[in-house]
């Protein structure tokens, strides 16, 4: 069963997230039918494939929270703010449990508590906070009339498995033996009366049938799902012959999932037939789920071990550019085949047509990575509700472009800087409603995050109507750092920048937000790390604005070729701002060491990549050469190169693991002669050469 328990919890992850987002909108639409049954959906699912593969604390927790939405959707509990918080923190606990699951956390908080305010709530009694963590026990509960009783009913199951049970997997006497923990076996009768003679059995052919008596406080529901992978090819009758009811054991109140509690009243006997379906339309609560293999679940498999979902469309259409790739070669062997002059106009169209199949099947494999941005923009309409609980803010997120497709791996890993921006946001923007009405504002700030395409690029925003910044609080505290002197007068654009320098803060006090002096450095490495940029905006009284720009992918990379003596290195496009050649005067040297060029009339530094590599230049007199002018941060400086091959794209190839880690260096990629070209480190050369070091050395 291991093999299946990625795709299980995948779907479980999937599943989550849309319960997450149900769950927002159920805050706003309380009464809304659809939403309540989806949500019931939701938790369904996850508590039969986590009961089916054997992950029994997930099941057990599950099953009390979807006994509660039973209720809420069947009208007998109103759904209000402290039963909507209670339905948020069983949707962390739910992801807590399938993360050890997974094997990606070691334990999961106690479910206990949780459990408890959830019983609470399906007895109509108050629910009581997180730090009270069990209901009365059971004498304390006649006192108060509780009544906690459970329903133990008599069962006749009939099981005739399919004859094909066998060859498809399954077990029925596995299956058989999961009864044994829904209670207590009355009795066993094997129908062997289909057996053929031994000669002409087929060992994997199922010919038996069996009857079975037991007393149980399951539901007939939960019973079922002991059979539910084999009722389609199955002849499964259940009958109830009789129910009655006896006080639970204090045992039961300490089980993860609530027991089914009921005044003490004893039916008369009843017969019900009910007969097995693929998947049971409801269960009430019970106190097992039953796991139908293994009690202690195998091992999850390494995180590591990661798929991609993939549209059927783009799958297609790779299908299609590999069969014309093989029309191609066919056509390629039959020209080289016997090869004369005559068919050189063939092989040069073959090669061509095999030139645009391979171009075209990069880029549709390189679409396959991609996904939309509202992957990473999900988890923020949550964090927005909790933030603005904790800080007494009414906030309002918007969102856009989430349907703007960006690699799977820039998503994953852009998804921290966006929270750190977001909850800045919150905290330091965005004013407290008394501030607003003062201000003239709506009393409900709004939060919002954009996604649009700019050329080969992405640039994800994340603005806010709030205060804005101060420029008078950053300068103070760049005054106090030494950055800069108080005769200094810094344009906006720079002052703003230094809330990105490490340990910088205005926060009057250290708070669970912030004011610690840390995220806003970590956000800008993070995007640097991802070849990206990040700048902003601001207006006092009105708002602030992040912008990051990104590359689509962090694998194919559109540069500029170039090259330094016999060497050539690649200068990613996105950074090139223009490429002069200089005339004489206009690159000089000041203080008799550091290099400058004049560029209209704006003074750049120089860059010679020869000296940086220690590699022999062609050229070393900048008229001669080309300067190549590139941009990191709002800050520019010159390259100095011998000349520049053209436009291509290239592979990236991490240099760190295939060598080691070269300072001034990206990556590497391959190019089509099978030399080997170095990806230049654009924000590295900026940052080294504008401290003063020009002079990069490998490290060590």
């Amino acid at each position: 069963m291991t093999m299946f328990h990625q795709a299980f919890f995948e779907e479980a992850s999937d599943l989550l997230a849309d319960l997450e987002g149900l769950l927002l909108r159920l805050e706003e639409a309380p009464g809304d039918l659809e939403l309540l049954n989806t949500i019931f959906r939701c938790a369904h699912s996850i508590k039969g494939g986590s009961a089916t593969f054997g992950f029994t604390d997930i099941a057990h927790f599950t099953h009390g929270l979807e006994t509660l939405l039973d209720k809420v959707r069947n009208g007998e509990i109103k759904i209000d703010r402290s039963l909507s918080q209670v339905l948020f923190e069983s949707a962390d606990q739910m992801k807590a449990l399938l993360a050890v699951a997974r094997g990606e956390s070691a334990a999961a908080p106690d479910s206990a508590a949780l459990s408890a305010r959830i019983e609470a709530a399906i007895l109509g009694r108050p629910m009581m906070g997180a730090e009270q963590t069990a209901l009365p026990q059971p004498k304390a509960a006649e006192e108060e009339g509780w009544g906690v009783w459970s329903v133990v009913r008599s069962y006749r199951l009939h099981f005739a498995p399919g004859a094909d049970i066998m060859r498809q997997g399954g077990d029925p006497i596995l299956l058989l033996g999961q009864l044994a923990k829904a209670g207590e076996i009355l009795s066993v009768v094997c129908d062997d009366s289909q057996l053929p003679a031994l000669n002409e059995m087929d060992p994997e052919t199922c010919y038996l049938s069996w009857d079975i008596e037991l007393r149980s406080d399951w539901t007939s529901e939960a019973i079922l799902e002991i059979f539910e992978f084999v009722a389609d090819d199955s002849d499964i009758h259940l009958e109830v012959l009789g129910e009655s009811a006896k006080p639970a054991e204090p045992a039961k109140l300490e089980e993860a999932a609530p027991p089914v509690l009921a005044a003490p009243t004893i039916k008369t006997p009843v017969t019900e037939t009910v007969v097995a379906s693929p998947i049971a339309a409801s269960v009430s609560a019970a106190p097992a789920i039953p796991a139908p293999f293994s009690e202690s679940a195998p091992k999850a498999p390494p995180a590591e071990a990661q798929t991609l979902r993939v549209a059927t469309d783009k799958v297609d259409k790779l299908i299609n550019l590999v069969g014309e790739l093989v029309i191609n070669q066919s056509m390629l062997n039959e020209v080289v085949q016997d090869f004369s002059m005559a068919k050189l106009p063939r092989l040069i169209e073959a090669v061509a047509e095999m030139e645009r199949a391979s171009r075209e099947l990069q880029e549709r494999v390189m679409a396959v990575r991609m996904l939309p941005i509202k992957h990473a923009f999900g988890r923020f309409p949550r964090l927005v509700r909790d933030l603005a609980a904790t800080v007494g803010k009414k906030i309002e997120l918007k969102t856009s472009g989430e349907d703007t497709e960006l690699d799977k791996g820039m998503i994953e890993s852009i998804a921290d800087p966006l929270t750190h921006l977001v909850r800045n946001s919150i905290d330091h923007g965005l004013e407290t409603p008394e501030e607003r009405r003062a201000a003239g504002k709506p009393e409900t700030g709004t939060v919002s995050l954009h996604a649009l395409h700019e050329g080969g690029s992405i640039a994800v925003e994340v603005s806010d109507d709030g205060r804005g910044l101060s420029r008078e609080r950053i300068l103070k505290k760049a005054i106090e750092r030494g950055w800069v002197t108080e005769n200094d007068t810094p344009a906006d654009e720079t002052l703003y920048n230094f809330i990105f320098m490490p340990g910088f803060s205005t926060a009057p006090a250290v708070t669970d937000l912030s004011g610690r002096g840390v995220g806003m450095d970590i956000v800008k490495q993070a995007v640097q790390a991802l070849g990206g940029s990040i700048t902003l905006s601001s207006t006092p009284g009105v708002g602030t604005k992040f912008r990051i720009r990104l590359p689509l992918t962090m694998a194919i990379l559109e540069g500029l070729s170039l090259t330094v003596g016999d060497e050539t290195y690649i200068l990613p496009l996105t950074s090139i701002v223009e490429s002069i050649q200089p005339a004489a005067g206009d690159v000089r040297k000041i203080a008799g060491r550091a290099e400058i060029a004049m560029v209209r009339g704006e003074v750049l530094p120089v860059v010679r990549l020869y000296q940086i590599f220690g590699s022999v230049p062609k050229v070393t007199d900048p008229t001669q050469g080309l300067l190549v002018i590139v941009e990191n941060d709002n800050h520019k400086v010159a390259v100095l190169v011998d000349e520049l091959i053209g436009q291509s794209q290239v592979v990236i190839k991490s240099l760190e693991t295939n060598y080691r880690k070269v300072r001034g260096i990206a990556g590497a990629t391959i190019m089509g002669d099978g030399r080997v070209a170095l990806i230049l480190d654009v924000p590295g050369l900026v940052r080294e050469t504008l401290s003063g070091d020009a002079a990069l050395a490998t490290a060590a």
